[in-house]
């Protein structure tokens, strides 16, 4: 499924496509977009696809295309603070993208069947919180994955502001997952082949809204053949954070405010990171053809017009050769250099940065 939109050379190129072909229609959903480089989530050797609007699958690892997750992003009309939970996680991919839009103080739960794509996404999780340039510019909800089916669910596990289900929901598990929602709360499903947002509206109302036709995998449904009792999947706890973890979000929400305000008083704006040269297209030269004798032969069009189309092509080549080779500075990390400016213990600076190294 995909291949709605025109493949981009790199994460900000296929989020400016997504744009355009308005999947993407939010400055929230498209902020967590370019946060979180897509590309980061396949395995060596497959990065060339990434920014193809197509789905990915390796084994048990999958990607769903983008114009997919930019739907679902886009029908959960995700707020901060609000619980989510991703029947069927995968990569976590999704669910990181939830957690810069959910904030410090929401929920942010996975689940998923395969115990190896778990450890694939714990692996990324970690990589981004410690690798990426994004993690300080953002109040995270870090994602808790699990191991399970989705359909084996407790019953009496807790209630979701909003739901997504990455895979084909047959007709008879439509209540099963509609009773995980809070009032109040947003499922998005497929249903039948159609990308479903389901809003409950009471105890036992929901409205239904058909999003987009999509072709997904099914559920993989329970073992039913042992005949001994199932055990159940328990969700991860709603805990409540801790003083140590609420004073370094505070303390960092503080030093983001200062210095937000600081670079307002100095008049200086605050730049989104450079994105990459699309790659330059020339319009080929126009030939004429004549004949002669019984041969048709081409003929170049030569014009002044022509000549300084191509030395000034030819220039553009060369400039952006030149700038290609000049080695590109890191973006400047203000967060983490106001943390290490501060007169405290090293220890105590690693635990606000989350003992990232840059």
């Amino acid at each position: 499924m995909g291949g709605a939109v025109s493949a981009g050379e790199d994460n900000d190129d296929l989020i400016d496509n997504l744009k355009e072909a308005q999947y993407i229609r939010t400055e929230r959903v498209e902020q967590a977009f370019r946060a979180i480089d897509r590309g980061d989530y396949y395995l060596e050797g497959y990065r060339d696809n990434a920014y193809k609007d197509l789905a990915w699958k390796h084994g048990n690892i999958h990607l769903s295309a983008p114009c997919i997750y930019s739907e679902v992003m886009e029908a959960l009309k995700l707020q901060p603070g609000l619980s989510f939970l991703n029947l069927g996680s995968g990569t976590g991919y999704l669910s990181t993208m939830v957690g810069l839009i959910l904030g410090p103080f929401g929920i942010n739960h996975g689940i998923e069947l395969h115990s190896d794509v778990v450890e694939y996404a714990k692996e990324k999780l970690e990589s981004f919180i410690k690798n990426s340039d994004s993690f300080d510019k953002f109040e995270f909800c870090e994602p808790a994955f699990v191991v399970g089916n989705c359909l084996e669910i407790a019953s009496d596990s807790h209630q979701y502001d909003r739901i997504y289900c990455g895979a084909g929901v047959q007709k008879d598990h439509e209540n099963y997952m509609k009773i995980l929602l809070k009032v109040g709360g947003i499922l998005v499903m497929p249903i039948e082949d159609q990308l479903t947002q389901i809003l409950r509206t009471g105890q036992n109302t929901w409205e239904s809204k058909n999003i987009l036709a999509v072709s997904f995998a099914p559920l993989v449904q329970p073992n039913r053949n042992d005949n001994s009792k199932r055990d159940t999947v328990g969700l991860p706890p709603c805990a409540v954070r801790n003083l140590q973890d609420l004073a370094r979000i505070y303390i960092r929400r503080t030093l983001r405010n200062f210095i937000n305000d600081e670079m307002q008083a100095k008049g200086i704006p605050q730049k989104p990171p450079p994105k990459r040269k699309r790659r330059r297209c020339h319009r080929r030269r126009i030939n004429t053809y004549v004949f002669m004798g019984n041969q048709l032969i081409p003929q170049p069009l030569d014009s002044e017009e022509d000549e300084r189309m191509e030395e000034d092509n030819k220039d553009d080549d060369d400039k952006d050769h030149n700038e290609a080779l000049k080695p590109e500075e890191p973006p400047r990390n203000l967060l983490r250099e106001k943390i290490m400016s501060l007169p405290l213990p090293e220890s105590l600076k690693a635990y606000l940065t989350y003992y990232r190294e840059k």
